[in-house]
């Protein structure tokens, strides 16, 4: 009775265990629409994971595909897919199909399932078609894409290309998304494909543009990121750009050290060639893989750029044209852009390296939101220094006539000044460039990269003609100190509006003016005659009054209303005028035009050139009608 009893038991076990069992046969299924030919069951009680191994349907002899699911719910909802909800079953039209449904119960027991797949839901399909690999891929190599179309997951069988007979190597991505980004890999992000330099490539973007299925992409690999030599990824543009920084490097160590002159405003100049210096070289770096990965915050620094550079170069224009404090006022003023920006990037700078690197690769768009808000922030900011130096040398350029007499050699600072400019309109059109990338209103990725490189290139060319003539400059003559001087002021030479109707203060100014004229008049004119200070290249109005015995702005006044014209003018004229009577002096057959022009007080060729048109109305061969020989 007792084994008896033990067999009957051990049967009731092994048929409630069969019982307990449910079998899923699928019989063989319509053509796959990719390369993959793996199903799985997603159902409500595995949370409709569309490729959980768990629940892999395994293909037989037959080319059936069977899954034994142990102990199953009574009644669930199911779909077969093949990896992903962009392959799952449909109707043969394509369309989709409800959910598939199973109940069990004890009048009924269903122990297997038979499913018949009449087709499949219909996606967009996308043939990528791989026609050349770098020459140093190695042979065993597994190549995959990877894109936003599976999670940018970099080594996902499903999406391995296959190679054929015509040695390509295709893959086919089922996705019903408007834009696909995507990159291929040889099986993890350490091995991606990069640009044919080696540099980190941008996203490859495919527009879908409501088209059905693309049967044909062409793909060629440039080169793989790891695979590339030193040798590659340092290409012309990069090493201009190192040569830039380590140039600057030079001129922080040769301009305190060989030039006296313009002490203060160099100061300056050092500051500002010191952050082109360190900029230019992180930007090159950072584009380098290992630096990027490793370190990958300093990708940002370069941004600092925007809001630094522009107040340094402003505050070096100041120093060298005026006669300046030690600190501008309200220097605090300028740098308050830079702190913002500092505090909006701390987030990142605090971040892990690897949560920052997502950010990065996915575009987070939080991320490259602030990143284009900054950019615009820094474009006008930079846009408003610009016109500010300007007006400045403006500025400079219309008093200056009025204390000097010797023309100031700062038509570098002009050149720098159009490379600023252009960098702008560069930076305006990568600028749009970036926004019409962000909001997917066209691809330009490229040409956006373009723009960026551009800028840096011309902006790394700004210390050679700073740092040249900072080193070989004489000293620039320094007017006073303008404290009106700004982007929305009236220029300061500009005389104020007199009233239409002659008032008492005028008449009396108009007797203190006839007075001063009588008394100074005749001295000027035999002092400028018998003294010749306009011989001194470097005579300045305050050098002049000093010998006169008289006050500067007297002198001004007398030469501004009594002979009408500007300190410079005035001297000049009396330079041209002894140049023409030393010229037509035989004893002075021997010299040529120039050594006169540097006798009587001139500094240079331009500069005699110009003071003898602007005076006599034409060039100095065409007044003497003859020339004589040149040097």
């Amino acid at each position: 009775m007792k084994l008896t009893g033990l067999i009957a038991w051990l049967l009731s076990i092994i048929s409630f265990q069969a019982f307990s069992q449910t079998t899923l046969i699928v019989s063989p299924p319509p053509p796959f629409l990719t390369n993959n030919q793996r199903l799985f069951l997603a159902t409500d009680f595995n949370d409709w994971e569309p490729g959980d191994l768990q629940y892999e349907l395994h293909q037989q002899a037959d080319r059936s595909y069977i899954l034994t699911l142990p102990q199953p719910p009574t009644q669930f909802e199911y779909k077969i897919t093949q990896g992903s909800w962009d392959l799952i079953e449909g109707r043969p039209d394509g369309t989709p199909i409800k959910n598939r449904q199973y109940i069990r119960t004890t009048e009924q027991p269903v122990d297997t399932i038979r499913i018949r797949l009449a087709g499949w839901e219909y996606k967009p399909t996308y043939r990528f078609v791989v026609t050349n690999l770098p020459e140093n891929t190695p042979k065993d190599a597994q190549i995959y894409i990877t894109g936003n179309f599976n999670n940018w997951n970099p080594g996902m069988e499903d999406y391995r290309l296959r190679k054929q007979m015509d040695n390509t190597y295709r893959v086919t991505v089922v996705s019903d998304l408007d834009r696909l980004e995507y990159k291929f890999t040889r099986g993890d992000w350490n091995s991606v494909e990069g640009k044919l330099n080696g540099k980190a490539l941008p996203n490859r973007i495919l527009e879908t543009d409501d088209r059905d299925q693309i049967e044909r992409i062409p793909i060629e690999i440039l080169s793989w990121e790891d695979f590339s030599s030193t040798f590659n990824f340092f290409s012309i543009y990069d090493l201009l750009l190192l040569f830039s920084s380590f140039q600057c490097i030079l001129l922080i160590i040769a301009i305190p050290s060989m030039q006296d002159y313009n002490r203060r405003a160099n100061y300056w100049l050092v500051i500002s060639i010191s952050l082109i210096a360190a900029m230019v070289f992180l930007h090159v770096i950072g584009s380098y893989r290992d630096v990027a990965q490793s370190n990958t915050k300093l990708l940002l620094l370069p941004d600092f750029t925007m809001f630094l550079y522009a107040p340094l170069f402003y505050f070096y224009l100041k120093n060298l044209l005026f006669k300046t404090p030690g600190l501008p006022k309200h220097w605090w003023r300028h740098f308050i852009l830079p702190a913002l920006q500092v505090v909006l990037y701390l987030p990142y700078f605090l971040m892990e390296h690897k949560e920052l690197q997502i950010l990065i690769v996915n575009k987070d768009p939080a991320m490259y939101m602030l990143f284009i808000s900054v950019g615009f922030a820094g474009l006008l900011s930079n846009t408003y220094y610009w016109f500010l130096c300007r007006r400045t040398m403006q500025t400079y350029e219309k008093e200056y006539t009025t204390l000097a007499s010797t023309e100031q050699n700062i038509q570098y600072l002009g050149t720098v000044m159009v490379i600023q400019a252009a960098c702008l309109l560069i930076w305006l059109t990568a600028g749009g460039l970036m926004v019409f990338n962000h909001f997917e209103i066209s691809n330009n990725y490229s040409s956006f990269e373009t723009s960026v490189d551009t800028i840096w290139l011309a902006f790394s060319l700004i210390p050679y003609f700073l740092g040249y003539f900072a080193i070989h400059q004489p000293e620039i003559f320094k007017i006073p100190h303008k404290e009106t001087v700004g982007l929305f002021n009236k220029p300061i030479s500009e005389p104020p509006t007199l009233p239409l109707t002659p008032t008492t203060a005028d008449d009396n100014k108009d007797k203190e003016f006839e007075i001063l004229w009588q008394e100074w008049q005749h001295k000027i004119e035999k002092f400028m005659a018998t003294e010749k200070p306009h011989h001194n290249p470097g005579l300045t109005l305050g050098a002049l009054a000093e010998r006169l015995h008289i006050q500067p702005h007297q002198l001004s006044r007398i030469i501004n209303e009594g002979y009408q014209k500007n300190f410079f003018d005035f001297i000049n004229g009396h330079r041209i005028e002894d140049f023409k009577i030393q010229y037509e002096d035989p004893k002075n057959k021997h010299f040529t035009m120039l050594a006169i022009a540097f006798e009587v007080g001139f500094n240079s060729k331009t500069a005699f050139n110009r003071a003898f048109k602007k005076i006599s109305g034409s060039t100095p061969r065409e007044y003497f009608y003859d020339s004589r020989v040149e040097d």
